[in-house]
């Protein structure tokens, strides 16, 4: 039974990273970087800090360890460079960034080439934006193209202004 749910969870993320977004052709985007793979006798030694974004600017990253206490608020984006709706929502997260340096992190993953960010958040469709608390909480969660406007009456309504 968890087996089947195992591959059942695969086959959608395959056809998750096959589809991508409409707009685009596959053959539009850059192939994967494989990725380099630990021995299976390797001990798992952690030997960075968690990451957190710099005050003001977009985090772009593929490393899941993210520090959610030194912000009020996370603001994960999961897409791709190179999805037409992604690319549109790049503005809008530096603004949102810029806007409340001291209270808002933007971290933005690249699912196509790291697919981890996708499997850990258990997105579907790109864009997805995901809104976290200080304990790493999920608060909100959109898919497709969201309207500014939109996200700073989300940040209003729990408490950033």
């Amino acid at each position: 039974m968890r087996s089947s749910k195992v591959a059942l969870v695969a086959s959608a993320l395959a056809l998750f990273l096959i589809a991508g977004c409409a707009n685009e052709s596959r053959a539009d985007r850059a192939a994967p970087a494989p990725s380099p793979a630990a021995p299976a006798s390797a001990p798992a030694i952690q030997s960075e800090p968690p990451i957190f974004a710099v005050k003001g600017e977009v985090l772009t990253t593929n490393r899941l360890d993210v520090d959610f206490s030194k912000y009020q608020m996370t603001f994960l984006e999961l897409g791709a460079d190179r999805c037409i709706p992604c690319k549109q929502m790049q503005p809008i997260m530096k603004e949102i960034a810029a806007m409340f340096p001291d209270r808002v992190q933007v971290i933005f993953y690249d699912v196509w080439k790291d697919s981890a960010p996708a499997m850990k958040y258990r997105i579907q469709l790109i864009p997805t934006q995901i809104f976290l608390d200080q304990k790493g909480q999920e608060i909100a969660r959109h898919v497709g193209l969201y309207p500014k406007a939109e996200i700073l009456e989300l940040l209003k309504k729990h408490g950033i202004q």
